[in-house]
Parts: C-alpha cells; structure tokens; sequence
C-alpha cells in the first residue's frame, strides 16, 4: 500500500478504534504501538511528536494527504489540553483541516465514539504516560 505523497507507509491499513493507551503508548487491533500515532481512514502511522512543541508542517504530511477523506480531525495533545503551535495550525486549517484539540484521553474517547457513529474521523495522538 502507498503511503501517499508524503511517502509514509502506514503500519496497517484501515481505521481501527483505540482499545488501550497509556504507558507511553496506544493498543489498536491487538497490537501495540509504542510513541505517538496518527490514524487516519487510510491507516495507522507513527508519530515523531512526542510534545505539542515537536509538531511541524513536515510531521503533519499524512493528515494533509488524507484531508480529502476526513470530516474531522482530533489532536491529542498529553495529558492536559493544550494548543497547536500556530505554524502548524495554520498548516492544517490551508488544507481545509481545522482540528479539535484535546487532551489525549479525551480524544481517544471522542474518536471511538466517532468511529462507532461511521463518521470520517482522522487523529494525531501525542502518547501519555
């Protein structure tokens, strides 16, 4: 499967929901995934943001490349709520993303809930503790 033009090639194709997070990580279909994940309808990649802090135009690449097949778009930021970096933000916002942000585990929720409803939903997911 092609990663798209951002040239990342998903961990596995498809959506699945979040079954666990914490401890550094997040647990989808089974399988653990450790640091942060981006999960979009075209698959489950990793993440090279470990804080809101590291959040780039360049680490953001598959979200832009699947703006066309989301509705909405949730950013798990940590432990506690915080906002985007204003580069970045202004990234998504001119490829017609505007994210909800929140914290991680209420973004897992509201992902979930989300998936379950057949909405088109993509998440960036910073890993907590």
């Amino acid at each position: 499967m092609s990663g798209g033009p951002s040239g990342m090639k998903p961990r596995f194709s498809g959506q699945p929901p979040v079954d666990a997070y914490g401890d550094g990580g997040f647990r989808l279909e089974g399988q653990r995934f450790d640091g942060s994940i981006i999960v979009t309808p075209r698959g489950l990649y990793p993440w090279s943001a470990a804080a809101l802090g590291d959040v780039t135009a360049a680490s953001l690449a598959v979200l832009a490349d699947a703006a066309s097949t989301v509705d909405f778009l949730l950013i798990g930021s940590g432990e506690a709520f915080a906002r985007l970096p204003a580069q970045a933000q202004r990234h998504l916002e001119s490829r017609g993303l505007f994210p909800d942000m929140m914290a991680t585990p209420a973004a897992c929720r509201t992902y979930n809930m989300m998936l379950a409803e057949n909405r088109r939903v993509a998440a960036a997911l910073i890993a907590v503790p």
